[in-house]
Parts: C-alpha cells; structure tokens; sequence
C-alpha cells in the first residue's frame, strides 16, 4: 500500500512526453533543473512498484519526435495504472474503482469530480471508462493542462514560481499575499524547491477534471462576437475572474454595437431574403438582382433598410434577457459557473433563447411587417404596431410563434456542436503555446457553425415569416404551421421550403466579418482585457 501511494509521478510521468513545455535552454539535461538554475540536480524519482523485471526507462533522445521504445513504455505504463485503478478488473473504470484506486496513489478527489472524469471520457455512454477511452481522456486532458502551464509560466523557463502565481492572479483582479501564493505551490510541489514543473504540475492535475479551463473561454467566444441576424445560439460562458472583474457586461456590450453594425450593414440582402420568403412562388422565381432592381425602383435606395431599425433596436433586450434567463436556468440545474458540458448548455441555452423569443417575439413580427411594407403604408414602427392591434388583434403579434420556437433547437444544438467541434478538433492538433486560435480559424469556425444551424432550422424560419406575413398579403390563405407546410410542398416543392437561402447565406460571411471587428474596436474602447 505505501509503495502505491507514490505511483501517480512515475506511472504519469511515463505515459507522456518527457520534455517540458518549453525548451530550457543550454545546460539541461536529465540532470539539471532548468527553473532552479543550470546543474542543481532533482530529487530521484521514486522507485517503481513491482511489476515484472522491467527496467527503468532511459530519457527519450528525441523527446519531440515519436520513438517506439518509448510509446511502448509509455503503453505499459498506462496498462499499470489501468490495472491499478480497475479495482474489480472488469475491464472498465467506474466511479466506484476510482473511489477505491485513486487514494491508493495518493489522489484524492471528492465523488462528483470522479463522476466528471467518468463523464468526460465515457464516449459509448455505459458509465464506465475501458482502456482506449482512459488513454483518450488523459492525453486530451494534458493537452489542457500544458496550456494553462504556458499561460502561468510568465518567465519562459519551465516552471512556475509564487510571484508569477500572484502577477497571473492580480492581472485578473484577484490579490493574494505571497504567504497564500507559497500554500498553492506546496500543495503541488514534490520535490521541496518551491517551484512547479511540467511533471509536478501534470501530475497533480491530470486526474483531476477540468470542464472549461479560462484560457479557452477567454479565446473561443462565439455568440458574443458573431451576429448573423438570428439570435438563437447559446450564450457563451464566462470566466470567473471575467465575472468578478466585471469585464462580462462589457463583453455584451460590445457584442450588441457589433451585431447593431452587422445588421445595418447587412440589412439589404436581409430584407430580400424576407421578400423571397414570402411572395416567392414557381410563378414569381425571384433572383437576387431582380429583387433588389424591384426594391429600389418601388421605393429608392432607403427602401432597402426597411426593417432594419426594429431589428437593431430587439439586440439590447433579447440579450439581456436571455445572459439573465441563461444564468438563473443553470443555477436551477445546479452547476457551478464554469461547468456546464455540451448537452447543459444546449438545454440551459435553448430553454435561455425561447423565454427571450417569447419576450421579444412582437418586435420580430414587426420587423417582417416593416419589411414587406409598401412605400408610404406606415409612418413608423409605433404607427405599424397600432395598424396591426387595430385590424388582427393582438393574436396577430404571435403569428409565426410555434415554428419559431421549434427552430431554437436545431439551430442552437448544430450550432454549438459544429463550433464544439471546430474548437476541439483545433485545441487537439495545434494548440500548444496558447488557447488563442487567431482571427482567421475563429471567423472560420464562426461561420461554419452559424451556416450549418441556419441551414438546419431554414424551413421553420420560412414557416415563421410566411405566418408572420400572411394578413399583410392580399389573398393570402390563413393557414396553421403544418397545414403551410403542406401547401408549400404540394405547390413548390422541397425547394420551397428554401426560398431566400441565397441572400441568407451572402450575408453570413460579411456579418461574422464585420462583427468581429467592430467587436474587437468595441473591447478596447470599452477596456475590456484579456
């Protein structure tokens, strides 16, 4: 038992890439410490359980290439720690294993961090983790760690001290005495120099769950920064030093003058995409410059930005009431602030943007009636409204409601997995010094998302505005959602129900652009840090 207890290091400390995160420079070798100066030897590692007559493995001499001797050893030593943890040897890791095994190596986690270890690598779902979803989640899991490591580590050398753990803190508003920084670092420290390398810090992490580490929510916003005109993703996560900083009411700042400027810059293709929408047929095959050769011939060059300004004017409010909704509906599922998986927060986020639509949902009928309004027919938004509660009713400011409703959750759950997605796919191949994936691969990603979740609820939104429409168009059958959708296809076709995809699309790319940038103005005007 005690031979076990100081197995984590050298079965951990195998399993992975001996080197550290970065190079230390001239003078290091096996022997040497790069954090504590050049030929201050470490402590030997502690000896390894008895486990055949295998030998202790010689340092790697290419620890940035592959070797095969040692992915052979770093294999056995995963197979020890799997047959270690596997207490009933069953072939698979439960939580109850973990509860036994962990403490044996000297690894004590509380049972609902082991259930997030479990959770994070349980990829067939069957509450357990056997050997290739254990190594999967290990190396994915360091891939993590070493960027936070990166982050920490201001000096470049390879370790990390208790000033550079009390600057990291003070930059995000959080003060600690140097007292306090030294109680951190014994904590993880094994060998007494007062500092932590890669190996001191993996060790003490690896097993230890890790959901939404704050340099990858720091770097990968997404529905903060892009507006493509449908406010249906799910709202980002913040940090907890964005929080208590203050820094998160900036961020949404920002992204509501950057939506205001993507909208209006964007408002022309929109405004045809709604008119395809609703007076396209087989009979009247709309093209995207005969459309607008009839807009600006039918009312000028400012007819083309129609509705827009009801448009512009819903981004406070549905925000707002959403980041609040979004907030409240993840205490009531009892998560703490930065540890909502994928399904949490499409849930959380969903149910978020339907009490927004709900709240809104007047301001969005308005916008297709503004839309569609024929020169000289409203003075106004206010007017508009007061024509409409006069002649339908105040029924006819929910038209279109249902299907909208339905789109929430195509749109917001391929949305967050294609971006998920992305995001993940990058971190694992290119990540190594920074979470930061740099303009292009967040514009990239932003847009595959916000494409393919339009793409997915496009019928719906269709749907919606049809019915939003419907009294504003003389002749008009006045139709329920299914029974639309059923004339739609019996007169137009399957490529009824995508009327307008074209100027839809045209505008996705300029919208993530422009939002981007006026976002990233919009920061350091507003002094947001990152």
């Amino acid at each position: 038992e005690h031979k076990q207890f100081h197995l984590v290091g050298p079965v951990l400390g195998g399993v992975f890439c001996q080197c550290d995160p970065v190079d230390p420079g001239p003078g290091s070798g096996p022997g040497s410490d790069p954090g504590g100066g050049a030929g201050t030897p470490r402590p030997p590692r502690p000896p390894e359980p008895p486990a055949g007559p295998e030998p202790e493995p010689s340092p790697n001499p290419n620890p940035g290439g592959w070797d095969p001797e040692h992915e052979h050893e770093r294999e056995h030593r995963l197979k020890v720690l799997f047959q270690i943890l596997d207490v009933n040897q069953d072939g698979g890791i439960c939580v109850n294993d973990l509860t036994i095994g962990l403490p044996r190596l000297g690894v004590h986690r509380t049972e609902k961090e082991l259930r997030k270890i479990v959770k994070a690598g349980d990829k067939d779902l069957d509450g357990q983790l056997d050997f290739e979803e254990f190594v999967h989640y290990l190396r994915d899991h360091e891939k993590k760690l070493r960027l936070v490591f990166k982050s920490l580590d201001r000096k470049n050398d390879g370790r990390i001290d208790a000033q550079e753990i009390m600057q990291s803190l003070r930059d995000l508003g959080v003060h600690i005495s140097e007292q306090q920084a030294e109680k951190i670092l014994k904590s993880m420290d094994k060998n007494g120099t007062m500092t932590i390398d890669w190996n001191e810090w993996r060790d003490y992490h690896l097993l230890h769950p890790a959901d939404n580490i704050p340099e990858i929510i720091l770097y990968w916003k997404h529905s903060t920064i892009f507006d493509v005109g449908e406010s249906l993703m799910v709202p980002d996560e913040f940090t907890a030093e964005e929080r208590n900083t203050g820094m998160w009411w900036r961020h949404l700042v920002a992204g509501g003058g950057a939506g205001a400027v993507s909208r209006t810059c964007t408002a022309p293709l929109d405004r045809l995409k709604v008119l395809m929408q609703v007076h396209g047929s087989r009979a009247n095959n709309m093209c995207i410059v005969g459309g607008f050769t009839q807009m600006i011939r039918e009312g000028g060059m400012r007819s083309l930005w129609r509705g827009n300004g009801i448009n512009v004017i819903k981004i406070a409010p549905e925000s707002a009431i959403k980041f609040m909704a979004y907030e409240q509906i993840k205490r009531l599922m009892g998560s703490s602030q930065n540890s909502l998986g994928i399904l949490e927060r499409l849930v959380a986020g969903s149910l978020a943007g339907a009490i927004a639509q709900s709240s809104i949902y007047p301001m969005e009928v308005l916008k297709t009636r503004l839309a569609l309004r024929k020169t000289g027919q409203y003075s106004g938004m206010a007017d508009c409204a007061k024509h409409i509660f006069k002649k339908e009713g105040l029924a006819a400011f929910y038209k279109g409601y249902v299907p909208n409703m339905l789109g929430i959750i195509p749109y917001a759950g391929i949305d967050l997995a294609v971006y998920e997605t992305l995001k993940n796919s990058w971190l694992q191949r290119y990540a190594t010094d920074s979470a930061d994936p740099g303009v292009f691969v967040l514009l990239a990603c932003g847009t595959m998302s916000s494409t393919c979740g339009q793409l997915a609820s496009y019928p719906l939104a269709l749907v919606r505005t049809r019915m939003q429409a419907q009294a504003s168009v003389e002749g008009a059958p006045q139709m329920s959602m299914t029974g639309l959708f059923r004339h739609i296809l019996r007169t137009e076709g399957a490529s009824g129900l995508y009327r307008g995809l074209a100027p839809n699309f045209m505008k996705v790319i300029p919208a993530v652009s422009i939002s981007y940038v006026v976002y990233e103005n919009l920061k350091v005007t507003l002094g947001v840090q990152s």
